[in-house]
This record gives structure tokens, C-alpha cells and sequence, in this order.
């Protein structure tokens, strides 16, 4: 009985630390964003009117919030869809295939994951530059465009231009997730579908997909709710919602309603939006995405 009642205790030791950490600076803040997304508050006077769903139904009205509910969509599901596909075709090539240096390859895609999103943002802002730019450098060089293209302000491309600078960055980290589920899977395997006359392609499809499943539904969740995250900060360094709200996604304009435009009361309305949309959004994945997991 002692020692259970030590064990408890050691327990309770271990686990209280992060439980009230937690509490403090996820459920309150949480609490907190909901309780003031029901009141009129300029974020900085102490003057708070309650105004129960008013800034919710102002949300319905409010056209600037819906592109850029549009935004966040478009590059949830097009960065998602080419930074994963992307991502297992490079880990397969790297893993299956006898290449020199890989080990040299593995680096070169990570280097992206290990730079800050400043770094990134500058970097490709001189990419995109109209005038002087390497892309339209090399568009001119091949003769493909002779005027410049306002990669930055076409309010058209811009959307498209943060999309690439996004793939890029993410690719490598999920590369080398996958390629470490790719490694574990055994040689045999495929030793035995090479006698069947299985293509590479059909080895792929058949043999590493489903085993590596449950690792990629992991990260299709996980990089769908960051995805939201990095649309905001890239957003943030290279465009700051221009040209004209064109790359306005659902934190940025959280952002400006909250603190530029002084109405916090909306922008938690927002931030109350977004939150549920990341969890109905998550649950949706993992049902859709929902397998019988396959063991050796």
C-alpha cells in the first residue's frame, strides 16, 4: 500500500509541472479568446462592452474575411498537396535508389527547415524582384517573356509566388520523416516483388505507401494545422497581406482587426473561427484518411 501510495505520488511530481504550465498558458489564453470575442474592445482602453454574437455576425458581412478565408484554403490544400507528394517522391529516390551522396542530398533539403522564415522571405523577395530578379532573369534568358512579371504584385501570382516559397521550405523536414518509415521497411519485401516482375512504381504504391501510412496521416494533419501558422508568417515578412488583401490569409487579418485596426473584440472572433476550423479540420482528415494499420 506504501508503495503504491509513493508511486502515486512520484507521479503526480512528474506530471504536475507540465499539467499547470499547460493550464496557464493554453487554457486560460484559450478561455480568454473566446470570452473577449463577445465583447467591443479597442485592445488597449479598459472600457469592454459586451455585445454577446455581434462580432460573429458582423463576421458573416465582412467580405475581406471571406478572401482571405480563400487564401488560407487555397494554400492549405495546394502547398499541402505538392509539399507531401513531393516529399515521398524525393524519400523514396533517396532510399531505394544506390545515388552518390545521398547523405549530401539529405542536407541540401534540410537546410531550408533550419532557416528562419525572414531568411526564406528575403531570399525569395529577391527571387521574385521585377526587375532584377533571378526568375525573370531566367524567363528573359530563354526567351520565354521579354516584360517583366510583378511575381510580387499581380495580385493573380502572388498568392502562387507565397505557395512556392512555402513548398520549398517544408519539403526537405518531411522528406527525411519519411525516408526514416521508408528505411525501416524490410528489403525483402521488395526482393520479392522484383521476382513478381513488380514495377518500381508498383512497389511504391503496394508496398511502401501502406506500410508507411500511418506516418504520413500524421504529418498530413500536423502540416495542414501548421500550414495555417506559416501562411501568417510568410504573409507577415514578404507581403503583408498586399497587394490590395490579395495574400490576406486567416491570421494576418486576425492580426490587423486585433491590433492595427484597434477592435480586438473582432479579431478574437476570428481567432475563436480559425480555432474551430483547425480542429473540425483535423478530425476531418484523420476520418478521411483512416486506415487499418499494417504490420510485418
Amino acid at each position: 500500500m506504501q508503495k503504491n501510495k509513493a508511486r502515486s505520488r512520484f507521479i503526480v511530481a512528474c506530471v504536475a509541472p507540465a499539467t499547470i504550465l499547460a493550464f496557464i498558458f493554453l487554457v486560460i489564453p484559450t478561455f480568454n479568446v473566446f470570452r473577449m470575442s463577445l465583447l467591443r474592445w479597442g485592445g488597449y482602453s479598459p472600457k469592454q462592452e459586451f455585445v454577446g454574437l455581434s462580432n460573429f455576425a458582423t463576421l458573416l458581412k465582412d467580405e475581406n474575411f471571406f478572401r482571405a478565408c480563400r487564401n488560407s484554403i487555397l494554400l492549405i490544400v495546394v502547398v499541402t498537396a505538392i509539399t507531401i507528394c513531393l516529399s515521398l517522391f524525393f524519400a523514396a529516390i533517396l532510399t531505394r535508389e544506390k545515388l552518390k551522396g545521398q547523405n549530401f542530398f539529405r542536407i541540401i533539403f534540410y537546410i531550408p527547415n533550419i532557416l528562419s522564415i525572414v531568411v526564406i522571405s528575403a531570399i525569395f523577395s529577391a527571387i521574385y524582384d521585377a526587375n532584377n530578379g533571378l526568375l525573370n532573369s531566367i524567363l528573359n534568358l530563354l526567351h520565354i517573356t521579354k516584360e517583366p512579371v510583378y511575381w510580387m504584385g499581380d495580385q493573380k501570382l502572388v498568392i502562387y509566388s507565397l505557395a512556392f516559397a512555402m513548398v520549398w521550405q517544408a519539403i526537405g523536414y518531411y522528406m527525411v520523416m519519411y525516408m526514416a518509415s521508408m528505411s525501416a521497411i524490410s528489403e525483402s519485401l521488395y526482393e520479392s516483388a522484383n521476382l513478381e516482375g513488380a514495377s518500381r512504381t508498383t512497389q511504391f504504391f503496394s508496398i511502401t505507401l501502406p506500410l508507411i501510412w500511418t506516418n504520413i496521416r500524421t504529418t498530413l494533419t500536423f502540416f495542414i494545422i501548421s500550414n495555417i501558422n506559416m501562411s501568417f508568417l510568410f504573409v507577415k515578412a514578404m507581403t503583408n497581406g498586399g497587394p490590395d488583401g490579395a495574400t490576406e490569409v486567416f491570421l494576418s487579418y486576425m492580426y490587423k482587426q486585433a491590433y492595427t485596426n484597434s477592435t480586438y473584440g473582432y479579431g478574437m472572433a476570428i481567432g475563436v473561427v480559425v480555432f474551430t476550423f483547425s480542429f473540425a479540420l483535423a478530425a476531418i482528415v484523420n476520418k478521411v484518411t483512416k486506415r487499418e494499420p499494417l504490420e510485418l
